[in-house]
């Protein structure tokens, strides 16, 4: 991979963040009965920071799980003969809340929908949103991202990489190219 631009910075991440919080909030006219599922690996920090900013401003504390879609997707036996799998920590019930969804990059929509399914198998929320800190497009299902952080056209030719400090030691996202 070749490194062609440093899109976004701590600040900007930071921002949208907090935008995302207030979107959050205000599409579901506060935060009762609401809950954040991180899918792993960055989504659940994403989800953390998003629960942290939602306390600040509702005062607030707002579940967080961590779903692993290992299992639920549909190219398992393209990644591996043995699929590392991850376990699932979400320590609430899903029955009848919103779900938000959580994940760092929207490409084709396949993470998306294994999470649909693994959420599903957990139970009945009243709603499923889909929380996404980058759109880099190309989606491939009829799967849309109700809170989108930024919008980031790219071609199938690049990659678009999110740093977060709990997993990379920096907060960036960064465009790549590959070779």
């Amino acid at each position: 991979m070749k490194f062609k631009a440093k899109l976004l910075s701590e600040a900007d991440i930071d921002r949208m963040l907090t935008r995302m919080a207030h979107q959050i909030i205000e599409k579901n006219h506060g935060v009762e009965n609401l809950c954040l599922i991180g899918i792993k690996n960055r989504g659940v920090p994403i989800a953390e920071r998003l629960s942290e900013n939602i306390r600040k401003i509702e005062d607030k504390k707002i579940e967080v799980g961590e779903l692993d879609i290992t299992l639920y997707r549909d190219d398992i036996s393209q990644i591996s003969d043995m699929p590392t799998v991850n376990s699932s920590k979400i320590d609430f019930p899903i029955e009848g809340k919103t779900v938000v969804l959580v994940d760092d990059v929207i490409f084709t929509g396949r993470t998306a929908r294994a999470a649909l399914d693994a959420v599903i198998k957990l139970g009945r929320p009243a709603k499923i949103q889909l929380c996404v800190l980058i759109d880099r497009g190309h989606s491939e299902l009829p799967i849309k991202a109700n809170f989108v952080g930024k919008n980031i056209p790219t071609s199938l030719d690049e990659l678009v990489a999110v740093r977060l400090t709990e997993s990379d030691g920096e907060n960036s996202v960064c465009i790549f190219e590959k070779e």
